[in-house]
């Protein structure tokens, strides 16, 4: 079913969406998108599919629990806030605290995106949340992360594929980056490992799926150094309580 979404107020556009997928409907093509809050909020079910274009607003796919959405364009802040599973695709650029608190599901942008990417990201019992991002990311990534798998590509060849602060307060999963990086970027909470063998084969795994799904070239991304960020302790900020 096709949607023309100019003008519509956001709460109605939901209600709209929840209707119509209750009514048994499966795929959703959204136009003229511009703003609107909360798309994909909630909804489960993995046969769901809403391909959006035009540029969605703050908390896409919050909450959401298996569908998939393709954004043709870009996305605002907070996009897969709190996902459990399901998968968005991204074709521009993404905002700022992207992935915020996800425990599960995949986030693929194929341009940049903004601050605090994955803060408090967390794998949750056999849930393994995966953000990737073909361009660069801003200052704070994977700030106060507690698991999942955050990988960035640097494609868009700027001078470094993040920000400062990475990984502050950081305090369980990883994160890969291609090419290096200055130790001065880094939060104190994390270090730069080389990869092994478990590392390339779920590098390879996951970047497989993405550039299927952007139409890129594996073999080339790959020829690049990677690095991997690690927490180096579980309670980073354990010194400062009393017991």
């Amino acid at each position: 079913m096709r949607i023309d979404a100019k003008g519509i107020y956001y709460k109605d556009l939901n209600d709209m969406i929840h209707r119509i997928i209750e009514n048994g409907e499966r795929e959703i093509i959204l136009d003229n998108v511009n703003g609107q809050r909360y798309i994909g909020a909630g909804l489960k079910g993995s046969d769901i599919k809403i391909t959006i274009f035009g540029t969605p607003g703050n908390d896409l796919a919050c909450f959401m629990d298996g569908p998939t959405i393709v954004v043709n364009s870009n996305g605002q802040d907070g996009i897969g806030n709190t996902m459990n599973s399901g998968k968005i695709i991204v074709y521009g650029d993404a905002g700022d605290i992207t992935g915020h608190s996800m425990r599960g599901g995949k986030i693929y942008i194929k341009g940049d995106s903004g601050y605090r990417v994955g803060i408090h990201m967390k794998a949750y019992k056999d849930l393994y949340p995966i953000i990737i991002i073909g361009g660069s990311s801003r200052d704070f990534l994977g700030e106060y992360m507690a698991g999942g798998l955050i990988i960035v590509l640097g494609l868009n060849e700027k001078d470094s594929p993040v920000g400062n602060y990475v990984g502050t307060g950081m305090h369980g999963g990883k994160i890969y980056i291609r090419r290096n990086l200055e130790d001065y970027q880094l939060g104190k909470e994390v270090k730069k490992f080389s990869l092994d063998e478990k590392d390339r084969n779920e590098l390879n795994l996951y970047l497989k799926e993405y550039c299927q799904d952007f139409g890129l070239d594996l073999e080339e991304i790959l020829k690049d150094e990677f690095i991997k960020l690690s927490p180096f302790t579980h309670r980073p900020y354990g010194k400062l309580y009393a017991y």
